[in-house]
């Protein structure tokens, strides 16, 4: 029995501007060259690279020295603000928020 070529269709794939927050509950180390919030950035960097149509955006959130226990994080309120206010739509973190 023949086989039918099946027609394979390209849906547009919509783009996800993606912001990436990262967060360290101490300082030790935030001083060194490559550090823990680096490789977070990395991380994510990488994971968003993968999903079609994803781009990250240049904008940094970056809370070092910050406690996961509240949301009361520089970054964090400022990362929550942008996405209120349209200029990010997801965003990736290799931690939880809360």
């Amino acid at each position: 029995m023949k086989r039918r070529a099946q027609s394979v269709v390209n849906e547009p794939v919509e783009t996800k501007r993606c912001a990436i927050y990262t967060r360290k509950s101490t300082s030790v180390g935030l001083d060194q060259d490559f550090n823990s919030l680096d490789a977070q950035r990395e991380s994510c960097v990488a994971y968003i690279a993968r999903q079609p149509g994803w781009k990250v955006i240049d904008t940094a959130y970056d809370d070092g020295g910050f406690t996961g226990a509240n949301v009361q994080r520089r970054a964090f309120q400022r990362l929550l603000a942008h996405i209120d206010a349209g200029r990010s739509m997801s965003w990736s973190s290799t931690r939880s928020i809360g």
